[in-house]
């Protein structure tokens, strides 16, 4: 055991309130010769550690009670543990939670899932870099003055490094806003063009609608003014009023009227599927075919015949499917992006084709929805656009890449969808295109 020991690299304590996740970390470091130390919560570690002295710390974020900032915090506070260097491996993967861990004292932050390759690659770097600082401890003046000058400049290094990682961060989330900003602007843009046409509607039939019924009060006064009106005078009232053209017309015009307050309400009624606020803990039912017509309803004005081209033609083929549980605004988040992209797709092959070029072979979309063995919702959106090659189908999810031209495309709306896809609904979104022939995009969802 004592020959065990000394052969041992270092010692680790892990902190993480998930059985499976300490199983799994321990006999990860363990086979690498680690000593491990697992703590099922922040707690507990904080009473071990007082027995202990490890060269690192594995912590999780979401842990109850004491959550890993406030432990981390704790430990950043006690002379005997404040240099201990802290990495974090938690669930959460946005920029700001990981400024926050690199705030509380974090030295790295891993996401889960993680990799193996990755846990120990960043593990060994630092327990290196944590060896190398007590070995600066124990060495002679004059040696530690020159590993000192030699950490300072290590620290500068590392100072760079962070301040380009915060840079990037930065960046980053400029990026994401943009995306998040093209998604409302596509939102208000759609909104505007579908509620402009029946509010004109509305807002022209009833002027008239007012003429009509001002002249009729005023015939009625004329009535009630004169007393019993004579035969003549009664005619020659119809006849100055032209009440039969009235009685036909108006009730057609409250009609229209009636016609495009109930389109304000169906525009109204989808925006609120659309833009719909997810519980960030807890997913909920929804329909999904309800999502993908308010988006379609949404995108309608970049749809519609314009002096370019013919209509987009949409051509739904929802099988029969089921309420699904899901994050329905992430999900719209997601249908937007898509379409939009395949609408962009359009619009720039278009440019080389005449009205009528479009019109013998028009830009068509395909939607279509079905359960697959039971246990997967599969949305497929296929059109027959000009289609990607090879290379671009396998970077278009990969965050920063754009086929679109400079100024008109951020490069995350795909890496969005395969994140809102795969990590917060377990799922799986894959391309399939030929150039020339078009692109369809499969989704698939888990139910169970």
């Amino acid at each position: 055991m004592e020959s065990s020991k000394n052969n041992l690299i270092g010692e680790i304590v892990i902190i993480d309130d998930t059985p499976a996740n300490l199983r799994l970390l321990a006999s990860l470091l363990s086979d690498r010769g680690y000593q491990v130390r697992p703590f099922p919560s922040g707690k507990l570690a904080l009473a071990g550690l007082e027995r202990c002295d490890p060269d690192l710390i594995l912590l999780d974020i979401q842990m109850p009670q004491m959550d890993g900032y406030e432990v981390c915090k704790i430990l950043k506070a006690q002379q005997r543990t404040r240099d201990i260097p802290i990495i974090f491996i938690s669930a959460l993967s946005e920029a700001l939670d990981k400024v926050k861990a690199f705030s509380c004292g974090g030295v790295d932050y891993i996401t889960k899932p993680f990799q193996a390759e990755e846990v120990i690659a960043r593990v060994g770097t630092h327990i290196k870099l944590s060896h190398l600082q007590q070995q600066l401890q124990h060495q002679n003046s004059y040696q530690a003055s020159q590993l000192i000058e030699q950490n300072k400049k290590l620290q500068t290094m590392n100072q760079e490094l962070l301040e380009q990682y915060h840079y990037v961060k930065e960046a980053q989330l400029q990026l994401v806003q943009a995306e998040k900003m093209a998604t409302l602007g596509n939102l208000i843009s759609g909104v505007a063009h579908e509620v402009n046409n029946p509010l004109g509607c509305i807002n022209a039939n009833l002027q008239i609608a007012q003429d009509y019924i001002t002249e009729l009060l005023e015939f009625v006064k004329l009535s009630i003014t004169v007393g019993i009106p004579s035969e003549g005078e009664i005619n020659q009232g119809l006849q100055d009023f032209d009440l039969e053209f009235i009685q036909t017309d108006l009730p057609q015009l409250l009609d229209s009227i009636l016609r495009s307050t109930n389109t304000i309400r169906d525009i109204s009624d989808s925006l609120r599927i659309f833009s719909r606020i997810d519980n960030e803990q807890n997913k909920v039912c929804f329909n999904i075919h309800a999502g993908l017509d308010s988006t379609l309803l949404i995108l309608r004005y970049r749809l519609k015949a314009n002096h370019k081209r013919p209509e987009i033609q949409v051509i739904k083929e929802y099988g029969a499917i089921s309420d699904i549980e899901c994050f329905p605004g992430k999900l719209n988040q997601v249908f937007m992006n898509i379409l939009a992209n395949v609408i962009d797709a359009f619009e720039e092959a278009n440019q080389n084709r005449s009205y009528n070029d479009i019109e013998a072979a028009p830009n068509q979309i395909w939607i279509r929805t079905m359960f697959v063995d039971g246990a997967i919702l599969q949305i497929e959106i296929q059109d027959n656009g000009p289609g990607m090659s090879a290379t671009e189908q396998t970077q278009v999810f990969n965050q920063g890449f754009t086929t679109k031209p400079v100024g008109k495309g951020t490069g995350l709306g795909l890496a969005i969808a395969r994140h809102i896809i795969e990590v917060e609904h377990s799922g799986s979104i894959d391309l399939h295109s030929v150039p020339g022939e078009g692109s369809t995009f499969k989704i698939g969802i888990p139910i169970v």
